[in-house]
């Protein structure tokens, strides 16, 4: 495996991001950010790695609001 120190998201797991996501904005306005149904009806963390694994666009939304969350975190 070669170094990428250029990405941000290097050797972050998939769940990891999740679970970030719906400590800092909870499972409601993770919801609301990004309105998929695996996030606004009957949220779980299994559900919703199934889905983001099968859709590259919503998992690039995930990863985008991951980063977001993290600059955001360090400003407040």
């Amino acid at each position: 495996m070669e170094p990428q120190p250029n990405n941000p998201l290097h050797g972050i797991r998939l769940d990891d991001i999740l679970q970030h996501l719906v400590e800092f904005y909870g499972w409601k306005e993770l919801g609301e950010r990004i309105t998929i149904r695996c996030f606004t009806h009957d949220p779980s963390i299994g559900s919703s790695l199934k889905f983001l694994r099968k859709t590259p666009w919503a998992r690039e939304r995930v990863e985008g609001l991951y980063l977001k969350s993290l600059r955001d975190g360090k400003k407040g």
